[in-house]
């Protein structure tokens, strides 16, 4: 709940929002919006979202964690309301289909994180074992990778890339080799590409998230 609120009075700040102006949006008195913010009252979670909406926080939600007491805490759960951030689940030949700077969605999937995206970020699900390495850092088929494209594509990075000739996006890492650029998969069977002017970068890869 502190950390709700200290996103909330953070952003009225940063958009100048008064108190009474976000309880005309919500439809609710001054008061109301007071009791929430000075923890008095706790709203419902879908009182919480819709705030977050009315200050342009689409892309957060905010999910209710209830947590096994120890046996020095007292019998009632623990409730903790946390704010994550949720990203579209983008398939990978809608995304190749995409010429803008900027990727466009339609998905009605999305998944939670609490990574803030400088761009619009998104997530793809990872097919194939070409980033599956034998050892040190692997990605395998089936996990989903988080997508930022405001982020600078430098060596190092694992990038998402395009070639302006094809309709096949590629996931890999982005190393500099003498001077060139290259993009180069995790599993040393695969070849590395050289890095030119006819390939673009979608985005860099900030997370990746495997489900059990």
């Amino acid at each position: 709940m502190d950390n709700w609120i200290a996103l909330v009075k953070a952003n009225m700040k940063d958009r100048k929002v008064t108190q009474g102006e976000l309880a005309e949006r919500l439809g609710m008195t001054q008061g109301g919006v007071g009791h929430w913010l000075n923890k008095r009252r706790v709203p419902s979670l879908e009182d919480m979202n819709r705030l977050l909406r009315e200050l342009g926080l689409g892309d957060l939600e905010v999910v209710l964690e209830i947590r096994e007491r120890s046996d020095d805490e007292p019998r009632s759960p623990q409730k903790h309301y946390n704010p994550y951030f949720r990203y579209p689940v983008n398939e990978w030949k809608g995304l190749c289909e995409v010429r803008e700077d900027r990727a466009t969605y339609s998905a009605p999937r999305f998944e939670l994180t609490d990574y803030h995206a400088a761009g619009e970020a998104y997530w793809l699900p990872v097919t194939g074992d070409a980033m599956t390495a034998p050892s040190g850092l692997s990605i395998s088929a089936g996990m989903m990778i988080l997508v930022d494209p405001a982020i600078t594509a430098e060596p190092g990075k694992l990038v998402v890339a395009q070639w302006a000739d094809s309709a096949q996006a590629t996931f890999r890492q982005l190393r500099e080799e003498s001077g060139q650029l290259y993009l180069v998969p995790l599993n040393p069977t695969y070849p590395k590409v050289l890095f030119t002017d006819d390939c673009r970068v979608l985005g860099v890869v900030v997370q990746a998230t495997a489900k059990f």
